[in-house]
């Protein structure tokens, strides 16, 4: 029973969206999935990939790996109609997935009620502005950071660990920021595994679609915005965006992105390195290497129940960290790719017992309940004074602004927070008594 009232809460909370967004105009369904299909079928008649456009009004490219495609290609096998349902379906697998690692050591405090606390996560997640619009497009994201996630929070992989990161750069290059995030946390044979992966779907699809394996590695994949839609478009909360929006294009708008970018990669990617190892550090301090072989598996010590939630949350923090970085440091980062917005939120929220940290976790997720950047479009434009302008540039940009801020507030707050509390809890640091010496 509590498992069918877990589930009840959740159908209950996404069947709106659900229906919200099949219910839409043909022309304006899930338009992302539209081009996945259109690619699986250029791929099954043979059709030049990089060509293909979707139906009128959207006409929108291929723009993913040729591998992309090939697994598209099953889908079409469906009718349209069933392809949206069970597109919906395994989306909304991939968000419960999701849930279940970023809100593990809460999940695992309701007892009994598990069940219930993650659909109502799952139902509370959906919402947010970033899932809301996978849902809407019929995006890929959530697949993606649940491939992400489960390759870097599982505790003993039964894979060889990367590889499934491997495969979310194969269907999409973003996620390829997970590379740098396995090498400067000393999982260089996760980062092997990854490249192996990648490279093998790349070259399988390359014996299978040649020319249109050519024509995106040496065409599509350099179009950039011709290809994937207007840099300065406010759906872009990449770091290319916001400078998109505040500069004309030429030379000093790139050079301008290319230095931000720059600077937001090496701070970025320091502090994901410092909280993972932080989280290494509170798994097992000295006493133990972060990652090892046990029992034939590739073990992660911070991801054990054993280590304690605070190591686990670190762990988090850090693939959250890298995970808002592929989307800051992209050229194109639209607003559905901040679904790590979910994992932030799980990392602050922890198992739940500091208040603190869930007061700023509740924030974070009532601030993406709402489309602000749409909001400050309302403010732009020559009917406004130069004031509401401003403003309207500034909330424009609050959704790319706030993926800053918590790339900041993980890789600092939380780390300043749970190191100082378990300097605080260390066992081995007894309190002096009378009589003898403090140590």
């Amino acid at each position: 029973m509590i498992l069918l009232a877990g589930a009840a809460i959740a159908v209950a909370a996404i069947a709106p969206i659900v229906t919200r967004w099949l219910g839409n105009p043909p022309d304006q369904r899930l338009v992302d999935l539209e081009v996945y299909l259109d690619g699986g079928r250029a791929v099954l008649r043979g059709a030049p990939l990089y060509d293909v456009l979707t139906q009128p009004p959207q006409l929108l490219p291929f723009t993913y790996p040729p591998f992309a495609a090939v697994l598209a290609a099953p889908l079409t096998l469906l009718s349209w109609r069933a392809a949206q349902w069970a597109w919906m379906a395994a989306m909304y697998a991939a968000l419960l997935i999701i849930v279940a690692y970023s809100f593990r050591d809460l999940i695992r405090r309701t007892g009994r009620y598990a069940p219930i606390a993650a659909g109502a996560l799952a139902g509370g997640a959906a919402w947010l502005v970033p899932a809301y619009d996978q849902a809407r497009f019929g995006q890929v994201g959530l697949f993606l950071m649940a491939l992400c996630l489960a390759d870097c929070c599982t505790r003993s992989a039964r894979w060889p660990r990367g590889m499934l990161v491997g495969l979310a750069i194969a269907i999409k290059l973003v996620p390829g920021v997970f590379l740098i995030y396995f090498l400067l946390t000393g999982r260089r044979e996760a980062a092997v595994n990854a490249m192996l992966t990648a490279a093998a779907a790349w070259l399988g699809a390359f014996a299978l679609l040649p020319h249109d394996s050519a024509d995106y590695w040496f065409g599509a994949l350099l179009e950039g915005g011709d290809r994937t839609g207007a840099v300065n478009g406010t759906t872009n909360q990449a770091i290319n965006g916001i400078v998109a929006r505040l500069t004309t294009e030429g030379p000093l708008r790139s050079g301008i992105w290319l230095v931000l970018a720059l600077a937001m990669a090496y701070y970025g990617f320091r502090l994901a390195r410092r909280t993972t190892l932080a989280a290494d550090r509170l798994a097992g301090g000295d006493r133990f290497v972060g990652t090892g072989r046990v029992g034939g598996t590739d073990h992660l010590a911070a991801a054990d129940r054993l280590a304690g939630p605070d190591a686990y949350s670190l762990l988090l923090a850090g693939v959250a960290i890298t995970g808002l970085l592929s989307v800051l440091l992209s050229p194109v980062g639209w607003i559905h790719h901040l679904v790590w917005m979910i994992a932030v939120i799980g990392a602050l929220v922890g198992d739940g017992r500091d208040t603190r940290r869930c007061l700023v976790a509740a924030g974070v997720w009532a601030y993406f309940l709402f489309p602000l950047p749409w909001l400050g479009t309302r403010l732009l434009g020559p009917d406004h004074s130069l004031i509401a302008v401003f403003f309207g540039r500034v909330v424009q940009d609050l959704f790319g602004a706030a993926a800053i801020a918590m790339v900041a507030v993980l890789g600092r707050w939380l780390v300043g927070r749970l190191a100082e509390r378990a300097v605080r809890e260390d066992p081995s640091r007894r309190a002096a008594g009378v009589g003898t010496l403090a140590p």
